[in-house]
């Protein structure tokens, strides 16, 4: 099954037309609006790509509760 998605609004230029493997593999800089400073302060915690980003327990954790409240509004 092939899925589409639009990572203008998501992702910086450089980054827009990558495949999604290669997205996960970039560094966290690469989402819009994050910096290499952003980067370098999550690598402390042992954040240096998109995908440990979005794999990491503690911000799963957080979303889901977010998520959570709202639903609850």
């Amino acid at each position: 099954m092939t899925v589409t998605a639009d990572l203008d609004k998501l992702l910086d230029k450089a980054y827009e037309n990558l495949t999604l493997t290669e997205v996960l593999d970039a560094p966290v800089a690469a989402i819009a609006g994050l910096t290499d400073a952003h980067g370098e302060a999550l690598a402390t915690l042992r954040i240096k790509t998109i995908g440990d980003l979005g794999r990491n327990k503690y911000i799963r954790a957080a979303v889901a509760l977010a998520d959570l409240g709202d639903r609850a509004k």
